[in-house]
């Protein structure tokens, strides 16, 4: 799989070219899943799509090494860095490597070699079920935000 085939599904998860700007979403007003919070700078509104496909390739691909995790994994793992962030996707992937392996990698939300050989063999549903957890994380810590759990949910199980 490659950026290209995986950056359709994203952007259609994140809602397509609807303009949100739902009061509980932290990020504020949203558009292809680019969000005013994550790009203070940017006209949300007048996003292109050309645009938005450009920012996710050099701010999340890229960063992520999305390209170097196995194929059974990488959309769910780049999924999750658009979801949760650079960092606290790698986080969810090391703890799933973990839960996988005899041997332990440091959980540090970086992407690095020890990582990388980690994920070789890491199943597609124990990566999910990590998702989950994040998200079931997320609600527990967060009660208003238990209004997207569902949908989180479903994406997790759909990617």
């Amino acid at each position: 799989m490659n950026f290209d085939e995986i950056i359709e599904r994203v952007i259609e998860s994140e809602g397509g070219s609807k303009v949100t700007k739902d009061p509980l979403d932290p990020g504020g007003t949203t558009k292809y899943g680019i969000s005013k919070r994550a790009y203070p700078g940017e006209h949300i509104e007048g996003l292109t799509r050309e645009w938005a496909e450009e920012l996710y390739y050099n701010d999340y691909w890229v960063p992520s090494r999305a390209h170097e995790v196995p194929n059974t994994i990488k959309e769910i793992y780049f999924d999750m860095v658009v979801n949760f962030g650079l960092s606290s996707a790698i986080k969810v992937l090391q703890r799933a490597c973990n839960g996988k392996n005899s041997y332990k990698i440091d959980v540090d939300g970086r992407i690095g070699p020890a990582t990388l050989k980690a994920c070789k063999k890491l199943e597609p549903d124990r990566l999910r079920a990590y998702r989950v957890l994040k998200f079931a994380g997320i609600v527990n810590k967060k009660p208003s935000q238990e209004k997207y759990w569902y949908g989180w949910y479903r994406r997790a199980l759909r990617v």
